[in-house]
């Protein structure tokens, strides 16, 4: 539904309830009115264009006369904007087309808001792979919003991409570095305090006493890659698939990690070409 005629019986669902959920555009009207049935196709056609985000209510005047009371309609035609109950904005009088586009847009939330709001959802169930491509998609339509960006990060080091949280948050600058940054940057350090686990350890240990032993180094990617060490992990196993690559799991391993790579890391790229490059 993105047009209703409003009256006295629907009025409290869709002047409350409606306009809980969607902005409510009410064109005052009469069938009198020659500049009304001028601007009526216009909001129609409005209406339909953001049917997502807003309703057209039509109130005729002449029979509705106890609701155009209630609103001091003066004039005809008459626009107004309602959300969460209340008057937003309003004009009287034929306006163009774009005029009109341009005004419902000033009281429409932000793109990036939908996206933030699906995400952070998502975030909350602990769906960290489901929210970070909605996070990524809000950064790229509002690049100077550091909350974003710091949502961006967290999600990323709960999915091990520590590097790439690391990346985003070096870039905050100084003035947006608040209690939310420095949680986040408290995460980063946690993980890669966690990276450096005994495991890891010995077989460092291991690799730097046998560095040609392809066992070590595909045993050492696997942890790199539990780690959140992404890039370490393919550049170990690269070394094991350029002298052979068909050799145990190595190939395997390395094309897990290139898919469990999120959107937009930089490794990738770099990392798919080396292989095709071994492939073909």
């Amino acid at each position: 539904m993105n047009s209703v005629d409003l009256t006295l019986e629907n009025f409290q669902s869709v002047f409350i309830e409606t306009s809980k959920e969607k902005l409510v555009m009410i064109d005052f009207w009469a069938d009198w009115c020659e500049p009304c049935k001028n601007l009526m196709p216009i909001l129609d056609k409005l209406a339909v264009e953001f049917q997502q985000q807003l309703v057209l209510a039509k109130v005729n005047c002449d029979e509705q006369q106890q609701i155009a009371a209630q609103f001091q309609i003066r004039s005809l035609p008459t626009v107004m904007l309602v959300k969460d109950g209340q008057p937003l904005d309003g004009f009287a009088g034929v306006k163009t087309e774009g005029e009109i586009r341009e005004f419902i847009k000033q009281h429409l939330p932000a793109p990036e808001e939908a996206l933030l709001t699906e995400g952070l959802a998502l975030y909350q169930a602990q769906d960290f792979t489901g929210a970070l491509p909605l996070f990524k998609q809000a950064n790229e339509l509002s690049p100077e919003r550091h909350d974003i960006q710091l949502l961006l990060a967290d999600c990323l080091i709960e999915l091990k991409h520590v590097d790439q949280a690391k990346s985003i948050v070096s870039a905050i600058p100084l003035v947006a570095q608040d209690q939310n940054y420095q949680s986040v940057l408290a995460k980063i350090t946690l993980a890669e305090e966690a990276a450096e686990s005994p495991e890891i350890m010995a077989l460092e240990k291991a690799l730097a006493a046998t560095p040609d032993d392809f066992d070590v180094k595909i045993a050492l990617a696997v942890q790199y890659q539990q780690a959140g060490k992404a890039e370490q992990a393919l550049e170990l196993l690269f070394t094991v698939l350029s002298q052979d690559i068909n050799y145990g799991d190595a190939k395997k391993h390395y094309l897990d990690i290139l898919a469990s790579l999120p959107e937009g890391d930089a490794c990738g790229p770099l990392y798919r070409r080396k292989i095709y490059g071994l492939l073909y």
